[in-house]
């Protein structure tokens, strides 16, 4: 069982949980409508209903995810209504992206393949 956990905040509870579904396969239970917790086997948290959202230009913290393809994970990002805000580039080690979420949060996701 993960014990870490994170709280993120969400301008729509309910696309940001359709959104990681579809893309990361998180389960969802809700607290009342302005929160959401989820789970998966690497990262549990929750969401909380507000107009903010969490940005590296305004000083957040960046989540990064791993991908064994990083381009599919691309692609189901997209197809899901994610946004691209920085493309797949290249480091030591491998390379990495970064995405919005529909409620604004930025997140990365990196791999060691950069195929």
């Amino acid at each position: 069982m993960n014990k870490h956990y994170i709280e993120l905040p969400a301008k729509n509870l309910q696309q940001t949980k359709v959104f990681f579904s579809a893309v990361f396969n998180w389960s969802f239970t809700d607290y009342g409508p302005e929160y959401t917790a989820f789970s998966d086997e690497s990262l549990n948290g929750g969401f909380f209903q507000s107009e903010l959202s969490s940005k590296t230009a305004s000083g957040a913290a960046l989540i990064v995810f791993y991908s064994a393809n990083i381009k599919a994970t691309l692609d189901k990002i997209e197809k899901n209504g994610g946004v691209i805000n920085r493309p797949i580039f290249e480091f030591p080690g491998g390379c990495r992206f970064h995405f919005l979420e529909p409620s604004g949060n930025e997140f990365a996701v990196w791999s060691e393949e950069c195929a």
